[in-house]
């Protein structure tokens, strides 16, 4: 994980429903609901969080959505401002990577949603984008 000396501790685990709720509002990705929220904190594939270790507090996470096999989705990558250009984003990116490598059969495939503000990370690990083969689409509900 880390040195004693260093200020921030990776934890392999969700951080909790609040800390979650937070991290993503703050970090500027879209606000969820507490129920929202505790389906992401208890269904994921892998999940990861780094505590800040001065004040206890969870400053950035990153989760894997999957089916064990060979689909893997990266998701709610956020970091709070006061603690970006820290190399938080990396640290949580290599350890979901590492997770996939480790746990998947090989051959996974594994998709993420970019953002502008982590396109750059995400292609200094590899990542391309996919279109125009394939091409990244939501579905907002019934119309």
């Amino acid at each position: 994980m880390a040195a004693a000396n260093d200020p921030y501790e990776l934890v392999p685990t969700a951080p909790d429903v609040d800390a979650y709720l937070r991290l993503r509002r703050d970090s500027g990705l879209s606000p969820k609901t507490a129920e929202q929220a505790g389906y992401a904190v208890a269904n994921s594939w892998a999940f990861v969080h780094v505590r800040h270790r001065p004040t206890g507090e969870a400053v950035a996470m990153g989760r894997v959505l999957g089916d064990g096999g060979w689909y893997f989705h990266v998701a709610d990558m956020a970091t709070l401002p006061d603690h970006q250009r820290q190399g938080l984003g990396r640290q949580v990116l290599e350890w979901l990577l590492a997770q996939i490598d480790e746990r998947a059969p090989a051959h996974p495939y594994v998709t993420l949603m970019a953002d502008a503000p982590g396109r750059p990370l995400y292609r200094s690990l590899g990542f391309v984008e996919s279109a125009p083969q394939s091409l990244g689409m939501v579905w907002s509900g019934r119309p």
